[in-house]
């Protein structure tokens, strides 16, 4: 109940992570929505990922900008149906160095042209194993937006899968930014709560929106 009612604070998680709830107002979360289920549409949509193991995500994605893959980039959808990858749009950048800015400082921003976007659709059996956002060429911190269902989010360690981590919820609206000396720190989402998004949103499921610099020449 505290929870409810008492104003959740921003968190420093590791050296370079913070965690900043509610950034996105319900105005501005309806928005970016609107703007994922224009790029979730075909050609170059919302897809399902087959790793070299045989195996696939359960979480659904569409990329802007480059295309990413297991575990590289292209400028088109090379696992999909072979079209150009969406463009990646200039006011979404400038999203992801103001979450910079308010997450790490202004510093932390300067200079990051953000050109990727990774769009993640969770439904209630969907997770995210853990990873590390390694397949850059640039070390600009990592953005990561929620919109609807709340998620637990498992930010770990530079070194290894397991433990030590931290168990973060986030929930619709909430601003995840890590960088710096937990840049490649590896991350998941071990569980999803269905049925938690805001009302009006209108989702039914979670929606992530990562913002990356590719780095690339």
């Amino acid at each position: 109940m505290d929870a409810e009612l008492f104003p959740r604070d921003r968190t420093v998680v590791a050296p370079g992570a913070v965690h900043v709830p509610d950034w996105l107002d319900a105005r501005h979360q309806r928005e970016l929505l609107d703007a994922c289920r224009g790029w979730a549409r075909p050609p170059a949509g919302l897809r399902t990922v087959s790793t070299p193991g045989g195996g696939t995500m359960t979480a659904r994605q569409v990329c802007l900008g480059w295309h990413w893959y297991p575990y590289a980039y292209a400028r088109t959808v090379v696992d999909g149906d072979g079209t150009p990858v969406k463009p990646f749009p200039a006011w979404l950048g400038e999203l992801g160095r103001r979450a910079v800015a308010d997450a790490l400082g202004p510093a932390a921003a300067a200079g990051a042209g953000y050109d990727i976007a990774l769009i993640n659709f969770y439904d209630g059996d969907a997770r995210m194993g853990m990873h590390r956002d390694a397949d850059e060429q640039s070390d600009a911190p990592v953005v990561s937006l929620s919109l609807g269902d709340t998620c637990v989010f498992r930010f770990g360690n530079t070194e290894t899968r397991t433990r030590p981590y931290t168990d973060v919820e986030l929930r619709s609206g909430d601003l995840f930014v890590f960088g710096g000396p937990s840049r490649l720190a590896y991350h998941g989402v071990p569980r999803v709560h269905p049925g938690t998004a805001p009302p009006g949103l209108g989702l039914t499921g979670r929606l992530n929106v990562t913002l990356r610099v590719s780095g690339f020449r």
